[in-house]
């Protein structure tokens, strides 16, 4: 059996001012005493105390019939913004929809989705800090019949089919073609201002997919400009305050910088403020590198202070799993090339930072993308993916990953690479992607 959750970090909620003061604070439209309580002690309360404490985009949802967001910590915008394009689809397409927070511990993670299993659920998505945890979730999934979804960390060669079906989605940006266009953003500008120079780096959790593939991409970029080297670098873990205090002792043993390239923005965020206490001018004198595309990142670099990031669009995150747990439990199933998704983010500099932020950041109550198309139930024939979508080629994922024992392929994924189905598959999503990812929102008035 797992470990079972503790309760010495939760309030006590045997106390009824304990209960009303978290109510008062929280978003509970519509949620009763009753209903809080069950929340609390279903393991579900962690979202709910990231609100309490300030964190945006973190709701309360009744405890049955609804979509989970299993994020490995709901401190960082970037899960924030996922939670709120899970959120948004979930209001469109009328089901409950809740944020669980993994305070940056799998055990935990595993916990809320066991617990989550034992509720009449849509069922839920992760992004979860240790991807070894997964085969546990499959192993719950397949005894609840519950499905899930998974973005970035996965267990190396284990994908969904391994798993069985109710794993239906694994997608991720394709990182290192996205972290090598904005490493190249950095260095082509460091070389023509400066004519070349010493470049640092923050990584993120070590060993982990994302980092490995960020890493890949950015080491990638250098080969196109040889008068910039990378002189130095060390773990931000994707955390702001992590990456100040990595920036500060990369500072203190290294001089005459001119570049920084970190693994996401809130990595960036914390890098710049750390580059401005040491007296450097990030904008002028150094150039800061991000991914991820959220709100502080994009308005860091229309304020001047960061040069680039990866527009992934959080929101599109939320949205895409959220479409996707909801269509297949309600009787669409996936083939195999469906199963395991790349999309293609745009790179976003100062250049085209105005449209960036209109449509992803600054845009109001104008919703960036047309969440009912995301469905093929809802639009069986209109259907549109809304970003540039297409199966992951299994060897290109895990390279730079020894193949386990006795490891294959999985045979549905040999057979549709053998019948033409994964060729099919791409084109189909081509023919489909008509609202495009890097222009206007399609519910912008005319």
């Amino acid at each position: 059996m797992p470990n079972r959750l503790t309760p010495r970090h939760l309030p006590d909620f045997t106390q009824k001012k304990v209960i009303d003061h978290h109510m008062d604070r929280l978003d509970t439209s519509g949620v009763s005493r009753r209903d809080f309580l069950a929340l609390a002690t279903a393991g579900i309360a962690a979202g709910a105390f990231a609100s309490a404490a300030g964190i945006p985009n973190v709701a309360v949802a009744d405890p049955s019939g609804k979509l989970a967001y299993f994020a490995w910590s709901a401190s960082t915008e970037y899960n924030q913004l996922v939670s709120k394009g899970a959120e948004a689809v979930a209001r469109e397409y009328g089901f409950n929809y809740v944020l669980l927070d993994g305070q940056i511990d799998s055990t935990r993670q595993l916990n809320q989705f066991e617990l989550l299993t034992t509720e009449q659920a849509q069922g839920g998505f992760f992004n979860i800090l240790d991807g070894s945890a997964l085969k546990r979730v499959s192993q719950l999934a397949n005894e609840s019949k519950t499905y899930f979804s998974a973005i970035w960390e996965a267990l190396p060669w284990f994908t969904p089919f391994e798993a069985g079906d109710y794993y239906t989605l694994y997608a991720v940006p394709e990182e290192d073609k996205a972290h090598r266009g904005v490493t190249a953003a950095v260095l082509d500008t460091v070389t023509q201002k400066f004519g070349g120079g010493n470049i640092l780096a923050l990584t993120g959790t070590p060993g982990n997919w994302c980092e490995n593939s960020r890493n890949r991409g950015r080491d990638a970029a250098f080969a196109d400009f040889p008068k910039t080297k990378l002189v130095d670098q060390l773990p931000g873990k994707w955390l702001r305050e992590e990456s100040l205090r990595a920036t500060e002792d990369l500072l203190t043993r290294n001089d005459n910088i001119v570049g920084l390239i970190t693994q996401n923005d809130d990595e960036a965020q914390g890098a710049i403020t750390a580059l401005r206490q040491a007296g450097y001018t990030p904008g002028e004198d150094v150039f800061v590198g991000g991914a991820d595309g959220t709100s502080l990142g994009a308005r860091a670099i229309k304020a001047g202070l960061q040069h680039a990031t990866s527009g992934n669009s959080p929101v599109y995150t939320g949205a895409l799993f959220a479409a996707r747990i909801y269509d297949v439990t309600h009787g669409w199933r996936p083939r195999a090339s469906e199963r395991m998704l790349y999309w293609r983010p745009t790179i976003v500099t100062k250049d085209n930072i105005d449209g960036y932020l209109e449509r992803y950041v600054d845009n109001g109550s104008v919703e960036p993308f047309n969440y009912r198309k995301l469905s093929k139930v809802l639009h069986p024939d209109d259907w549109d993916p809304q970003a540039d979508l297409y199966p992951i080629d299994i060897d290109v994922h895990w390279r730079g990953y020894e193949k386990p024992a006795g490891w294959d392929y999985p045979q549905s994924y040999k057979d549709a690479r053998a019948n033409g189905e994964w060729e099919a598959v791409k084109q189909e999503y081509q023919d489909h992607y008509k609202i495009k990812f890097d222009g206007p929102s399609p519910n912008k008035a005319a």
